[in-house]
C-alpha cells in the first residue's frame, strides 16, 4: 500500500499547472506498483475541492484510491510526534494532517507519496517518501 498525501491530489483535481502533471505521472507509475489509498485526514482536506461526498467519492473510485482507517496506534504516535513538534518550537496549534498522515505511514509500513516531504521527513524519519526530490527525472 502506498499514502498518497492531499497535494498530489490536490494537483491533480484543480489542475495545478506546475504538479498535475507531475502527480497523474506519478499516481499511475504507483498504482503498477501499490494499492493507492489515503486516510480521513485526507479526505477531510480534500473536501473543500468538492460540493457533496459523492463526487469526491466518484473521484476516487475512478482513480482507484481507497479510504482506509488508520489503526489505533497511528493515532496515539500522531499525538506524539505533535508533542515533540511544539516542544521543539512548531507554531501550528492543532494536530495537523500531516502528522496523522505520517504516523499512519509509520505504523502500518507504508511509503508517502508527497511534494511536500519536509515535516514527514523531521518528524516520521523511517517512513520512505517518493517525492520529486527522490524522483529528479520525474519533477515538472
Amino acid at each position: 500500500m502506498l499514502l498518497v498525501d492531499t497535494h498530489v491530489l490536490v494537483d491533480l483535481f484543480g489542475n495545478d499547472p506546475q504538479w498535475a502533471d507531475w502527480s497523474e505521472r506519478q499516481l499511475r507509475t504507483q498504482a503498477a506498483v501499490h494499492a493507492l489509498v489515503i486516510d480521513p485526514a485526507v479526505y477531510a482536506e480534500l473536501a473543500a475541492q468538492f460540493t457533496a461526498p459523492r463526487e469526491l467519492d466518484a473521484q476516487l473510485a475512478r482513480l482507484r484510491i481507497e479510504l482506509v482507517m488508520p489503526p489505533r496506534p497511528a493515532l496515539f504516535l500522531a499525538g506524539k510526534a505533535f508533542e515533540r513538534y511544539r516542544r521543539r518550537g512548531g507554531t501550528r496549534h492543532s494536530v495537523l494532517a500531516d502528522f496523522l498522515i505520517g504516523a499512519h505511514a509509520a505504523v502500518c509500513g507504508w511509503p508517502i507519496l508527497t511534494r511536500d516531504p519536509r515535516r514527514y521527513r523531521d518528524c516520521f524519519p523511517t517512513v520512505q517518501l517518493i517525492t520529486p526530490e527522490s524522483l529528479p527525472d520525474a519533477a515538472p
